[in-house]
C-alpha cells in the first residue's frame, strides 16, 4: 500500500471508545498525529457485549489490516497472548498496554498504580481514617497493582487492610461492596475503589440508603474520569494521564523493546473529606459540562436514528450501510465473510467510499479497504474503526468505518459497538424473514411452492393475459396412481421420500418460469408459463408422465407409480385461473376413472 505519509498503526481493543479504551486510543492518535502518523482502532469483543470484565478474554485471532500497519498495540484484555507473538513473528512492531507479562520482543507501557493509590491511602490516614478498606476486581493486573499500593499505605502506618472484591470495573461493583459494607454495619470510615465507576456506584447505592458521605464514609476513586468532578460530593481520585499514556506507546513503536511507566497523580476533592474551594462554578467547567450534556443527547439521538433504520427499515438490505447516514460516520465498508474462503471479504455495501464496491473480495490482512485511511483525519479526532459483526447465530464479518473516536462515553457505548451489534441483529432478521417467508409459502415436505403461492403465480398469469391478447398459459393437475399402496406396504417414511422424489423430477421437466406446487398428499399442480397456441402443453404433460412413472428406488426397493394428469390453457376469452384450475381437476379425474376401468 502506498501511504501519502507517516505510518499506521493498529489498537487492538476490547472496545473501541470509552473513557478508558476510548481515551487511550485518543492519546496514541495525538501522539501519532503529531509525528505525522495515523491510527485505526479494532474492537476485538463480540457488538453488543456489555463489558470487557464480564465477557471474558474475546476469541479473536484473525489479522485483520496487518498489511496497511507498521505497528501494533494492544490493549488490556484484548487478545490472548498468541495474537501479538503471532504479529511479531509477522514484522510488526508491538506494544502491550497494561501488562503483566510481555513476550520477547516486546515493550510494555503501564500506569505507576501503586504510587498513586499509596498516596491517596496516606491521604485518607492524615484525615485520621484507621479503618480503611480497598475494592476492586481482582482479576486484572492493574487492579492489584493499586491493591499493593493501598497495603502499601497501610502498611506503612501499621495498619490492616481490608479487601473486597467488585467482581467488575463498573457501578455494579460498586453497588456490591456498598452492599457488603451495609450488612457488615460499616465497618470502615474510608474506602478505595479500584476505579472511580466502582466509586460512583458505591455512593450511588450508600447515598440512596440514607449514607451521609464523606462524613460517614470518605471515598477514593482511581482513574479521574470526566464525571469525576461533576459529582457530589466531589469525586476524589487518583488520575491516570491517559493521554501520557498513549504518547508513550507511540514512542516505543519500533524501538528495541523496553517497558515504560508512566506515573499518577491523587486529585483531592470533597469526597475523601477535604473541603470544597468555595467557588462558584466557572464559565468554562459550565460550558464543559453543557458540552458534555449535548454529545449525550445527540449520542442517544443517533442510538435511536441506528435501531429504527437497522431493526424497523422495510426492505432495504442492511449491508449496504444507508443507515450510516443517521450516525457521525464520514465513511464506511462492510465486508462479508466468503463462505468457500473464510479469511477473505467480500464487499458488499460502501458508504461514501466509491472503492468500497460492492463485490470485491479482500484478505482479512487487507481490509478495511486502503483507500478507506484516505478519508480519515486523525488531526481533528476521526480515524478508522473496524468491529467484528457477529451474532449468538452467525458471524457475519467485518464493519469499518470512518468516525470520530469516542472517548467520554462508559466503555461499549459508542456508536461502532453499537453500530455492530445492530447490524447483525438486522442481518439475522433478514435471514428469520426469509425462512418464514417460505415456511408459510412452501411446502415443508418438498419445498415446493403450496397452495398460498400457487394461488399467487396464478392470479400474476391470470393478469398478463387479460393485459395481452396472445398471451396463453396452462394448468396441470397431477395425481399419482398407486401411492396409497406404497403407503400402506412401506410405511409413510417411504412414501414421503417418493414424494420428494417425484418433486424432484418434476422440477427438473419444467422452465424457470413454470411453477411446480404441491397441494397436499400427492396432488401436484403444474403452472406453464407462456404455452403456444392450443395444445401446446401436450409436449409437458408426455415429459412429465414419462419422468414421474419410471421407477424410483426407496430405501433398497424398486417402487412405481402411475400419474393421472388433468389440463386446461387459458385462450378463447377464457383467463381466469380459478375456473382453469376446476377444469383441470375435473379431467385429472376423468383420466384417473379411465384409469381405474383399465
Amino acid at each position: 500500500m502506498e501511504r501519502v505519509s507517516g505510518r499506521t498503526f493498529g489498537i487492538l481493543s476490547p472496545f473501541v471508545g470509552g473513557d478508558y479504551y476510548g481515551a487511550i486510543i485518543e492519546g496514541i492518535n495525538a501522539a501519532a498525529v503529531a509525528a505525522g502518523d495515523r491510527v485505526m482502532a479494532v474492537q476485538t469483543l463480540d457488538p453488543g457485549a456489555h463489558s470487557a470484565d464480564r465477557s471474558g478474554l474475546p476469541e479473536f485471532h484473525r489479522p485483520v489490516a496487518w498489511r496497511h500497519l507498521d505497528g501494533l498495540a494492544v490493549l488490556p484484555g484484548a487478545v490472548s497472548q498468541a495474537y501479538p507473538a503471532a504479529a511479531l513473528r509477522a514484522g510488526l512492531p508491538v506494544v502491550l498496554v497494561a501488562e503483566e507479562q510481555a513476550g520477547p520482543g516486546m515493550s510494555v507501557v503501564m500506569a505507576d498504580n501503586r504510587s498513586g493509590v499509596r498516596d491517596a491511602t496516606v491521604h485518607l490516614i492524615e484525615h485520621g481514617h484507621e479503618r480503611i478498606a480497598f475494592g476492586g476486581f481482582m482479576s486484572v493486573f492493574d487492579l492489584r497493582e493499586r491493591l499493593a499500593g493501598y497495603c502499601a499505605g497501610m502498611a506503612e502506618h501499621g495498619l490492616s487492610p481490608m479487601v473486597f472484591d467488585t467482581g467488575d470495573n463498573h457501578e455494579s461493583g460498586g453497588e456490591q461492596v456498598a452492599d457488603a459494607l451495609i450488612r457488615a454495619g460499616m465497618p470502615v470510615t474510608a474506602i478505595v475503589l479500584g476505579t472511580d465507576r466502582n466509586a460512583i456506584g458505591l455512593i450511588g447505592r450508600l447515598t440512596s440508603a440514607g449514607f451521609d458521605l464523606p462524613r460517614e464514609l470518605a471515598v477514593v476513586g482511581f482513574d479521574d474520569i470526566a464525571d469525576a468532578a461533576y459529582l457530589r460530593p466531589a469525586l476524589s481520585s487518583v488520575r491516570q494521564p491517559l493521554d501520557a499514556l498513549g504518547t508513550a506507546v507511540h514512542a516505543l513503536m519500533g524501538v528495541s523493546p523496553r517497558k515504560r511507566e508512566v506515573p499518577t497523580v491523587f486529585e483531592p476533592r470533597e469526597s475523601c473529606g477535604c473541603p470544597s474551594d468555595g467557588l462558584p462554578v466557572s464559565e468554562f467547567h459550565t460550558r464543559d459540562l453543557f458540552r458534555q450534556v449535548r454529545y449525550l443527547q445527540d449520542t442517544l439521538n443517533i442510538q435511536y436514528e441506528l435501531g429504527v433504520a437497522l431493526l424497523a427499515g422495510q426492505g432495504a438490505d442492511p449491508g449496504h450501510l444507508d443507515w450510516l447516514d443517521r450516525t457521525t460516520a464520514l465513511a464506511g465498508s462492510f465486508g462479508l465473510w466468503s463462505r468457500p474462503e473464510p479469511d477473505r471479504l467480500e464487499l458488499t455495501g460502501a458508504y461514501r467510499f466509491a472503492a468500497g464496491t460492492p463485490g470485491r473480495v479482500l484478505p482479512v490482512d487487507e481490509f478495511p479497504p486502503a483507500e478507506l485511511f484516505e478519508l480519515a483525519d486523525g488531526a481533528d479526532g476521526d480515524i478508522v474503526f473496524v468491529v467484528p459483526v457477529r451474532s449468538r447465530l452467525t458471524d457475519w464479518g467485518m464493519l469499518a468505518a470512518v468516525g470520530r473516536i469516542q472517548s467520554t462515553t462508559p466503555p461499549g457505548r459508542e456508536m461502532m459497538n453499537h453500530s455492530g451489534s445492530l447490524l447483525a441483529k438486522a442481518l439475522d432478521y433478514r435471514v428469520m424473514e426469509e425462512r418464514l417467508r417460505n415456511a408459510a409459502m412452501r411446502d415443508h415436505l418438498t419445498g415446493l411452492p403450496n397452495r398460498l403461492l400457487l394461488e399467487d403465480r396464478l392470479a400474476q398469469a391470470g393478469l398478463r393475459a387479460a393485459r395481452e391478447p396472445g398471451y396463453r398459459f396452462a394448468v396441470l393437475l397431477l395425481d399419482l396412481d398407486g401411492f396409497k399402496a406404497v403407503n400402506d406396504s412401506l410405511g409413510h417414511a417411504a412414501g414421503d421420500q417418493l414424494l420428494v422424489q417425484v418433486a424432484r423430477r418434476l422440477t427438473q421437466q419444467l422452465r424457470r418460469t413454470d411453477t411446480v406446487a404441491r397441494l397436499g398428499g400427492d396432488e401436484f399442480v403444474v403452472l406453464i408459463d407462456d404455452v403456444s397456441g392450443p395444445g401446446g402443453d401436450e409436449a409437458v404433460r408426455a415429459s412429465i408422465r414419462a419422468s414421474v412413472t419410471e421407477p424410483y428406488l426407496i430405501d433398497g426397493q424398486r417402487v412405481e407409480v402411475g400419474l393421472s394428469i388433468g389440463s386446461a390453457v387459458s385462450g378463447d376469452g377464457c383467463s381466469d385461473p380459478d375456473l382453469l384450475l376446476r377444469e383441470a381437476d375435473a379431467a385429472m379425474y376423468q383420466a384417473k376413472s379411465a384409469t381405474r376401468r383399465r
